[in-house]
């Protein structure tokens, strides 16, 4: 049966996830949001006909796996019922290679037998348009084309390209290499090439990973969700998917199953404040450039919440039908509605997001007066929008209210923009900016507290409460030490939170209550404690939350309270930026590991 226990690779082009069999489950080509040549994750059966990379072990009993250290390069390890054992290295290529990260749309597959004699099956059955079509398939010498109806990919190897065609098992007595990706010729041996293009990859990324400014505690687990960030990004354009998949359910029969492969603002936010508190400003930067050619396009200054990877406006929704659905459980979504939807916090978002580049002395592109001046009509739009109704941060498709989060948001981006102007020594617009901010932040703090929750509601008055309200400490519009922050944080843990685990929010939806606690939230939870002085019970829910990762360190975006299975998009970068936060908040300092 699929289960979220995978494995991620990628170069910030590609991405492919890797079960515990060494089966490739899901991979886009030729980027993140491609078409699904490997799509099983999506499929019903436990043998599924087409839509994989297997490697299958004749009387295989057990598989380990581990990355290489601080890496995204895979290792794993099938035994079979003699003690035979075969090694597979699975990793995308990427490193420098003039003056630029060569980062091709490419697979690498080592295989290498350890111990005794394993005999092996190889089946490689990508499919096109969402598991509707299967290739064409050419040979050639030591290579085998698969012709899909928007891209042709060949497969290059050492071994028996017969063997491959043919599914026909083998002892593996040898080192095999597979190549697959475009249909390129390879122009060297495909095991020198798989061996120097691993060693340039593992030299890239642990060299990536030394850079990073990491906490003492947890250094394993930060990594391993850097590295995944690094993963979700664009480098073509800078943009940040929300997640590497699409309709993953967020629960067991659930219909909420939705396409992660975009760029939401708000989610890229958190990405970037967290890389950028590893020192790993140079995702910022990208993404940054990301933002400007979006405002840049936008005549009006209207943004969406979500934009396609190349900054396409238009993500319409369709169901496909030639999929069933993880485990069954349909329907497989591909586009999001809600690129339509108004959701006003997003200002904030770009704002937020680009805050640092005007303080940071280190950035090679610093934010300068022009900056400042394309984010200033940004600003104008939250003044615009604070008080009008949207579809918040959950993005609810059947309401629409003035939600607290959202007015939070635009408050912030007048905030930052007074303090921006200010450091750049512009005084009239910093008094204004801080004019409009003091404004916003009397009214909001007037329209959305509750006396009766004795808590801010998630909407002007409203009497209903959500998880992102424990954010109004980090987002600087309370101090940890107000009592209303602290009565929301305590509202919110009385109605929100189910043993470990806090849900987002408790009323119904559009598509009834929900089922499963939204990962993310749990670790704004614990931010609150940490910030009302909980640090105690915060690092205890922190290490149950660390528990709930899969075996290779992963987090999906929901997980079920009761049977703590993982449920929705993975790896969702939400979560994995928790991880992040939470331990840098946590942490003891460095001086105590003199």
């Amino acid at each position: 049966m699929p289960n979220l226990q995978l494995a991620a690779i990628g170069n910030c082009q590609i991405a492919s996830l890797i079960d515990d069999r060494a089966r490739m489950v899901w991979t886009c080509l030729p980027r993140l949001d491609g078409d699904p040549v490997f799509c099983s994750l999506l499929q019903e059966e436990e043998d599924p006909a087409a839509g994989f990379f297997d490697v299958e072990l004749s009387g295989a009993v057990s598989s380990t796996q581990r990355y290489r250290l601080n890496t995204p390069i895979l290792e794993t390890v099938l035994t079979d019922d003699q003690g035979a054992q075969v090694e597979i290295v699975d990793f995308a290529p990427r490193f420098p290679l003039y003056g630029r990260t060569f980062r091709p749309a490419m697979l690498i597959r080592q295989l290498r037998p350890l111990t005794g004699r394993p005999r092996i099956r190889l089946r490689l059955r990508p499919v096109g348009r969402y598991g509707a079509v299967r290739p064409d398939t050419t040979q050639g010498s030591n290579h085998i084309r698969f012709l899909l109806p928007e891209q042709v990919l060949r497969v290059t190897t050492d071994g028996s390209t017969s063997a491959l065609l043919e599914e026909r098992a083998f002892v593996l007595d040898q080192p095999v290499t597979l190549v697959l990706g475009p249909d390129e010729p390879v122009t060297e041996a495909p095991g020198d090439l798989g061996r120097r293009f691993l060693e340039l990859t593992t030299e890239y990324w642990q060299r990536w990973t030394r850079g990073l400014t990491i906490p003492l505690e947890w250094q394993d687990a930060v990594i391993r969700a850097a590295i995944t960030l690094k993963l979700c990004t664009f480098e073509d354009t800078g943009a940040v998917v929300a997640a590497m998949t699409t309709s993953i359910p967020e629960a067991p029969g659930t219909v909420r199953t939705w396409d992660y492969r975009y760029c939401w603002l708000r989610d890229a936010y958190f990405v970037v404040q967290a890389m950028n508190r590893l020192g790993a400003t140079k995702t910022m930067e990208s993404y940054l450039r990301f933002l400007m050619d979006l405002a840049a396009r936008s005549g009006d200054n209207h943004l969406q919440p979500v934009y396609g990877i190349t900054g396409s406006a238009r993500l319409e929704e369709i169901h496909v039908d030639t999929l069933p659905g993880y485990r069954g459980m349909g329907p497989v979504r591909v586009g999001n509605q809600a690129h339509e939807q108004v959701q006003n916090d997003v200002y904030g978002s770009v704002v937020l997001a680009s805050m640092q580049s005007f303080f940071d002395q280190r950035l090679v592109h610093s934010g300068g007066i022009d900056a400042f001046r394309a984010l200033e009509p940004l600003g104008e739009q939250a003044l615009l929008r604070y008080d009008q109704p949207d579809a918040g941060p959950w993005e609810y498709r059947g309401r629409a209210r003035v939600h607290t989060f959202s007015a939070v948001m635009c408050w912030a981006a007048c905030d930052r923009l007074a303090r921006i102007a200010r450091v750049l020594g512009l005084d009239d617009p910093a008094a204004r900016w801080r004019s409009h901010a003091d404004r916003l932040h009397a009214e909001i703090a007037r329209e959305a507290w509750n006396p009766g929750l004795g808590a801010f509601a998630e909407s002007f008055g409203g009497d209903s409460l959500d998880a992102s309200l424990l954010l109004l400490s980090d987002l600087r519009f309370l101090s940890p030490d107000d009592p209303r922050f602290r009565g929301t944080v305590q509202a919110i843990e009385k109605d929100l939170r189910r043993g470990d685990y806090l849900f987002r929010y408790s009323a119904d939806d559009d598509f009834g209550a929900p089922e499963t606690a939204f990962t993310v939230c749990t670790f704004w939870f614990i931010g609150a404690l940490v910030a009302t002085g909980r640090r105690d019970e915060a690092r205890e829910l922190f290490e149950h939350l660390l528990a709930r990762r899969n075996r290779l360190g992963l987090l999906s975006e929901d997980i079920d309270p009761i049977t703590h299975e993982l449920w929705g998009n993975f790896p969702q970068t939400y979560s994995m930026v928790g991880i992040i936060n939470s331990a840098m908040l946590l942490s003891r300092p460095w001086e105590d590991a003199i």
